[in-house]
């Protein structure tokens, strides 16, 4: 590091601790992942709740060695579209002011809200010694294009694409969470500097789970195969491949479970028909009871649309596979997802072509015992060495580091 003992991290991200939206765990992990590993952590996330606007934080404290100061934001709905495009611009210029006030060594701006990444225009410019990096979870305006919110050819797409490029080429290092959304991110500058660090499980238990017989029988009665889907399920999401295999195993002792809460929940339950005997909807478990839940099914569900494909990535892949268990995947084989799958032996990809020949397999997977628990044991062992929090912070921290030792050192 050249004589840095300490060096200085400044996280910009929407929603922090103790808010409980993915993101803002995953940020809190990633910013006392960087303090064990000897870095000195400030975030300047917003001072509302995600889900609830009313919801106040303190302006500043400090939280398990992190420094949190927070930025006063008006309580714009961000559940809706004028809310969010509020929001992101309301963090933007606070951001943008932040630059003149605050010294540090890296800059590491998230993906929430929209269009983050256009701090580092300002950050650039006003702190031209700062290392930026910028990990991408979501991409947008792509996202906004695959949901029929703008079509292609928006002029305001061309405006944004503009200062995107621009924000992008004033980045160091991007992180992006899968080969898919790395093609994507390309389109912008075919030269940049781009790495893969894909977010953890938020729960990481240390062995494959041990099914309990109780919950499994509360959640999938005397089902033979039991299927979940766990988890949020938005606008990415897909569900008409799932319901087509739920339909064809319905007398073949499989049953589906969907534990989920997002803003397609209502399409998927009204799609389902009084005939699907063997799909059901649970409660969606708390943090505390998520591992024990997890634990109930033999096969985790995992979707996502094809539109969708590089602009997300379902994170419901990693808790699936650390808790030990195969994915059965509702998407496109080329996704990051989909690569995974093939590449380490993880499960299986249903398409619109392929639901009889998956449901045997599934059957005859479910048949054989010695088979299912070396793949449990073999899911949970993948997640360790490719995908676990340990793994992507140890890249992480040596790659910011050797990056700013070359940023502060260019010769070198």
């Amino acid at each position: 590091m050249g004589g840095f003992e300490m060096p200085k991290a400044l996280v910009l991200h929407q929603y922090f601790h103790p808010d409980d939206v993915v993101s803002a765990q995953q940020y809190a992990d990633l910013c006392l992942g960087l303090k064990d590993r000897g870095w000195d952590v400030k975030v300047m996330p917003c001072n509302r709740g995600c889900r609830d606007e009313s919801l106040e934080h303190p302006m500043k404290e400090i939280w398990n060695g992190i420094e949190i100061r927070r930025i006063w934001r008006p309580a714009f709905r961000q559940a809706s579209q004028p809310g969010r495009i509020l929001n992101s611009i309301w963090m933007l210029m606070a951001w943008s002011m932040a630059a003149l006030r605050h010294r540090t060594d890296v800059v590491i701006i998230g993906t929430d809200p929209i269009f983050a990444v256009l701090a580092a225009i300002p950050w650039r410019f006003m702190r031209p010694g700062a290392l930026i990096f910028h990990w991408c979870f979501d991409l947008h305006p792509e996202a906004a294009v695959a949901d029929g919110i703008f079509t292609a050819g928006n002029p305001v797409l061309r405006v944004a694409r503009w200062l995107l490029r621009a924000a992008y080429r004033c980045c160091d290092l991007v992180g992006s969470i899968g080969n898919c959304m790395s093609r994507r991110l390309r389109l912008y500058d075919s030269k940049m500097p781009i790495e893969i660090y894909t977010p953890w499980a938020l729960l990481e238990p240390v062995a494959s789970l041990r099914t309990d017989p109780q919950l499994r029988r509360e959640v999938f009665g005397d089902a033979k195969l039991a299927l979940m889907y766990s988890g949020n399920f938005g606008r990415a999401h897909a569900f008409d491949e799932i319901l087509a295999l739920a339909r064809e195993l319905r007398d073949q002792g499989a049953r589906f479970a969907f534990s989920v809460r997002g803003n397609r929940c209502q399409a998927l339950k009204e799609a389902v028909t009084a005939e699907d005997t063997n799909i059901a909807f649970v409660d969606f478990a708390p943090q505390d009871q998520l591992e024990q839940r997890l634990s109930a099914a033999d096969i985790h569900v995992v979707s996502l649309r094809e539109e969708f494909c590089g602009t997300v990535v379902p994170s419901k892949f990693q808790g699936s596979i650390a808790s030990g268990r195969p994915i059965l995947f509702a998407g496109p084989p080329e996704s990051s997802v989909g690569q995974w799958i093939q590449e380490f032996g993880l499960g299986w990809i249903i398409t619109k072509s392929n639901i009889q020949e998956v449901a045997a397999k599934l059957l005859q997977w479910k048949s054989e015992v010695a088979t299912r628990e070396a793949h449990n044991e073999h899911c949970f062992q993948i997640y360790r060495k490719h995908f676990s929090k340990d793994a992507i912070l140890n890249r992480l921290d040596a790659a910011l580091k050797e990056n700013l030792s070359l940023h502060r050192h260019p010769s070198r």
